[in-house]
């Protein structure tokens, strides 16, 4: 009989960077885990009818870009259960996923009002453009807000790194 190999000990995790603190940069697989849930609760939201789930997407959102990613629920997930487990991945600048996440809060905030208000077409129209660009950046690492931001920032003589 063989016995069991012994359990590697655990290795604690070395950030370079601390997620709540250090919000110049960001992990670039948090805005990635963070927009797998702004795009299925949004798809989920603009098929089926459901308007409220697009105004939680849109108070998540807000709630993250005025108070900080400490309050930002898929953000705790990422960086509290996920990210201890698989280490931290490459740091990138903070600031195109935060603007890409402006833009997810006019566009969701708008569809769930849209649909509060029996505006279904446009909540639908505008739900599926944030889940369908959320789902494809969170399958891709293609971020269209981000790219936005980037291109504004360089007509405007702003670096980015």
């Amino acid at each position: 009989m063989s016995q069991p190999s012994p359990q590697p000990e655990s290795i604690p995790l070395r950030r370079t960077a601390d997620p709540y603190r250090d919000l110049r940069v960001i992990d670039s697989r948090a805005p990635r885990f963070n927009q797998t849930f702004v795009g299925l609760l949004s798809v989920t939201g603009a098929i089926t009818g459901a308007w409220p789930l697009l105004g939680i997407v849109a108070v998540q959102l807000a709630v993250t870009l005025t108070f900080g990613r400490r309050y930002c629920l898929p953000c705790r997930l990422y960086f509290d259960l996920v990210q201890p487990r698989i280490g931290e991945g490459p740091l990138e600048d903070s600031r195109p996923p935060r603007f890409a996440n402006q833009l997810g809060l006019a566009f969701t905030g708008t569809a769930a009002l849209a649909g509060a208000f029996g505006l279904g077409t446009i909540a639908a129209v505008l739900g599926l453009a944030v889940g369908g660009l959320a789902l494809f950046s969170a399958a891709t690492g293609f971020c269209v807000g981000c790219h936005l931001y980037r291109l504004a920032a360089r007509l405007q003589g702003v670096g980015t790194t």
